[in-house]
């Protein structure tokens, strides 16, 4: 079984609030399982599903208050529903999202507990007219990181650790340490964090059927778009398709004029947007400058377009990539793959990607907010690593003062001055671990 670090959080969650939880992602990345998962520790678990239990949707769309809307609940199931020792599960909220906004109701009432799940939450429930603010916590889910997969694979508590410790020490990791986690973070590339694609080659160790399951998700994702977009569904997969050759492409953006000769961003800024809000796609948007906010010098124009899952990228690219990256051929560019694993592994630690681009100095790759300073952050995959142009640009500007770079490569933990020389598979530790304090007490005396 898989580890999923979301397990923890639902868990702390239930612990400490009232509210119900919706947990928001892309499809087929784990959400229903790990919700089952924590069903088990109560005493009564309901699941009621909208997609394949049509009729509930019909039944609890109609409810006529609280107590009408409880009624119905507890005739949806043959199981007992005991005040206090209760967890109900709606998952494909999507096909009721009567239900999300009833949920205020619901926590206030106070007899049970509420989560919540379901595909494409972000495209069907953008609308929603009546969000349950006060009641009701978003928590959005990502595919195995690479820290949930090294584990999956094997690796233990003091190996993690080890690495922990050499990060937040600035030193080079063991060297027979360092070589196994590149040999697993070259497997990560292939198989991806998608939970059925993982566990396929836990069971197999077959790589060609790991790829047959990418391939069966990738048209899932495909149907979706032609599902639920009927009218831009076109240029939707239009994009969706042209994602691995742009990242493949000397500066990694993505070219309007490849989608259409006379194409406009206003004219497909809904269509990335649905990518983005299905959870297929992680776009990063470009800053002329890595100051903070960095949202206020976002260019909304100019943007990279990375996939959800660096194993379904691998996958949409030509044969026989797969095994050429778990050699380690230097022949071919993995920027790309490289470049999307990084991508979704800030993604997932809530952070807004950015990407650094000045006619002057020069391009970064990544440019986020760390402890309420920018970060610049350049991943490479080949051997010249310590040759960054714009990088050095932007550290020597006394304009920005910025403490700290990573550069994010193949090689072992090594430091000069600035800049942080690190194995690529040390991006799992570069998030936000504690919130900036934000509390602030106003002295009014004086003023009596």
């Amino acid at each position: 079984m898989l580890k999923r670090q979301i397990d923890t959080f639902i868990a702390d969650f239930y612990k400490s609030s009232k509210n119900a939880l919706l947990i928001t992602g892309a499809r087929q990345i784990g959400k229903t399982f790990s919700i089952r998962e924590f069903g088990k520790r109560w005493k009564c678990f309901v699941e009621i599903n909208f997609i394949e239990n049509k009729e509930a949707a019909d039944l609890l769309k109609n409810a006529n208050g609280t107590d009408d809307l409880l009624l119905r609940l507890s005739a949806l199931t043959n199981q007992r529903l005991e005040k206090g020792n209760t967890l109900i599960f709606f998952d494909e909220v999507q096909a009721c999202p009567e239900i999300v906004t009833a949920i205020k109701f619901l926590v206030e009432e106070g007899s049970y507990r509420y989560i919540m799940s379901g595909s494409l939450l972000g495209v069907e429930l953008k609308d929603l007219r009546s969000e349950p603010v006060g009641y009701m916590s978003v928590k959005e889910m990502f595919p195995l990181n690479i820290e949930e997969f090294v584990r999956a694979v094997g690796l233990n508590d003091t190996v993690i650790n080890h690495l922990r410790e050499c990060w937040t020490e600035r030193k080079p990791v063991d060297e027979f340490v360092h070589t196994k986690i590149m040999e697993l973070f070259r497997l990560y590339l292939i198989v991806g964090g998608m939970p059925a694609a993982v566990c396929k080659y836990l069971e197999t160790n077959n790589l060609q059927e790991v790829i047959g399951i990418q391939q069966d998700i990738i048209q899932m994702y495909k149907r979706d778009i032609a599902q639920y977009d009927p009218k831009n569904k076109l240029a939707i997969n239009e994009i969706f398709d042209l994602i691995p050759p742009e990242l493949n492409s000397k500066n990694k953006r993505f070219i309007l004029k490849n989608l259409n000769e006379n194409a406009k961003y206003e004219r497909y800024h809904n269509d990335f947007l649905w990518l983005k809000n299905a959870g297929v796609a992680i776009p990063v948007y470009n800053v002329e400058e890595p100051k903070t906010p960095l949202l206020l010098a976002r260019s909304r124009n100019l943007l990279k377009l990375f996939l959800c899952d660096v194993g379904l990228l691998a996958a949409m690219y030509a044969d026989g990539i797969q095994v050429r990256i778990l050699r380690g051929d230097k022949d071919i560019n993995c920027g790309s793959v490289f470049e999307n694993a990084v991508a979704q592994e800030l993604a997932a630690h809530n952070m807004d990607l950015f990407y650094y681009n000045n006619k002057k100095r020069g391009e970064i790759d990544f440019v986020v907010t760390l402890a309420g300073n920018v970060l610049p952050i350049e991943v490479k995959s080949g051997k010249d690593y310590n040759q960054h142009r714009a990088l050095a640009n932007i550290m020597d500007c006394e304009e920005y003062t910025l403490p700290e770079a990573i550069v994010l490569c193949n090689d072992n933990l090594s430091c000069d001055g600035k800049v942080v020389y690190a194995p690529v598979y040390m991006a799992m530790f570069i998030r936000n671990e504690t919130p900036i304090p934000l509390e602030y007490k106003v002295d009014l005396s004086g003023l009596v």
